[in-house]
């Protein structure tokens, strides 16, 4: 199975978008995204400098707009991807992209969104001085106790052996001092305290703008930074995409489910290389690309074709199908029968895990056609458990 994923900030690197500017169609969609965004794409991927492109409200949308141009030199036809990519995910504003590539959003209101995005994150990381600094190595427990010890956020949980904490610089420069057994810590290039509190004025920001956001369910299997889980939702996908911006981004249960998941190929497209990085060493055995410039594309459409595969989320509206979130045991705590209605917010069930336990809710009503599990089966992330029809009204309206 193929999963695409797509990097976050500090992804970027100066000049990284100029070997793409050949590409048949790709200057003219930079173009376009750019007077989207208001952003020159162009100029800020292949002339600016690092100090330039490391501005929030720069780079969010170069990040974006640059994934979502080669993803359509990398699928050429959008909707053959449906057929092709069994799950999507994306670390941070990439979360952004692959909403777009599950068509969630258009490209148009991704540029709008992460647009405003970067502005809100840019406008709360000049309230306070904050930042954010990587930890290699250390014991998991040892490192998160610590850094709450010293007020810190965990902001990303990339793997056991590398965590970011953020918070204020003096709290960041207390907890480096006295940095935890076997663990080095390296301050990141970065303008503020993403995915902590310190971000809540740019959620308020964002929590009005998409209020007036259309959304689609998502027509591939969509992992959520937040917890690892499939979200088949598209208002669930979009208020995920304005919490996140305050809360940590947990990359380590991405990957797990992209295990559980059966993962045989990941690609990452541009600016690549960072959680292709990860993935290697997370799960050992499964085939990697970073797609970083035009000469990466023969051999990323090669390994598409090998792993490519049809989801199950694709092959039917996704109204019409319930999911499981992730791997585990499902509980059936509804016992409707076919041909009744179910409510829209619903609770049909729960799956077990050996961690916790997650509701199964259904975002949409409908009258059952069929429930395709049963009490105490075993699921696995974006198993269809309920067919359902839409009813007279959601039909129509």
């Amino acid at each position: 199975m193929l999963v695409v994923v797509a990097p976050g900030q500090g992804a970027q690197t100066p000049g990284f978008l100029l070997p793409w500017l050949d590409t048949p169609g790709v200057r003219e969609r930079l173009e376009w995204l750019g007077a989207v965004s208001g952003v020159d794409l162009i100029a800020h991927g292949t002339t600016s400098d690092a100090d330039t492109i490391r501005d929030t409200a720069i780079a969010q949308p170069l990040i974006v707009g640059a994934g979502l141009v080669t993803l359509l030199s990398l699928f050429p036809h959008p909707s053959t991807g449906f057929t092709q990519i069994g799950a999507g995910a994306g670390h941070s504003v990439g979360e952004i992209t692959a909403a777009v590539g599950a068509g969630v959003l258009s490209a148009e209101q991704a540029m709008v969104f992460v647009r405003e995005r970067g502005k809100a994150m840019a406008a709360a990381a000049a309230v306070t001085e904050t930042g954010m600094s990587a930890v290699l190595g250390g014991d998991f427990e040892a490192v998160t106790a610590k850094a709450k010890a010293y007020g810190l956020t965990a902001a990303n949980i990339n793997s056991s052996g590398q965590i970011v904490v953020a918070g204020t610089m003096a709290q960041l420069a207390a907890f480096t001092d006295d940095a935890p057994e076997g663990a080095r810590v390296r301050p990141l290039d970065v303008a503020g305290a993403f995915h902590t509190t310190h971000m809540a004025p740019a959620v308020a920001v964002l929590g009005g703008y998409a209020k007036s956001i259309s959304t689609h369910d998502p027509r591939l299997k969509l992992i959520s930074n937040a917890d690892g889980q499939i979200i088949h939702d598209g208002r669930e996908v979009l208020r995920r995409l304005v919490s996140q911006v305050s809360n940590p981004v947990r990359w380590d249960r991405c990957m797990e489910t992209m295990g559980d998941l059966g993962v045989t190929a990941v690609i990452e497209i541009p600016p690549a290389g960072t959680l292709t990085a990860l993935i290697k060493r997370a799960l050992p055995g499964v085939q990697t690309l970073a797609v970083k410039t035009p000469e990466d594309l023969t051999a990323a459409w090669a390994l598409i074709a090998e792993h490519g595969s049809v989801s199950a989320i694709s092959s039917q509206p996704t109204w019409r199908l319930l999911i499981a979130p992730v791997k585990g045991t499902f509980r059936q705590l509804l016992h409707t029968p076919a041909g009744d209605a179910l409510a829209q917010g619903a609770v049909i069930g729960q799956v077990d895990t050996l961690r916790d336990s997650t509701e199964v809710l259904a975002p949409h009503g409908g009258v059952i056609v069929e429930w395709l599990v049963h009490d105490g089966d075993p699921v696995s992330p974006g198993q269809p458990l309920v067919r359902l029809h839409p009813m007279a009204q959601e039909a129509t309206g």
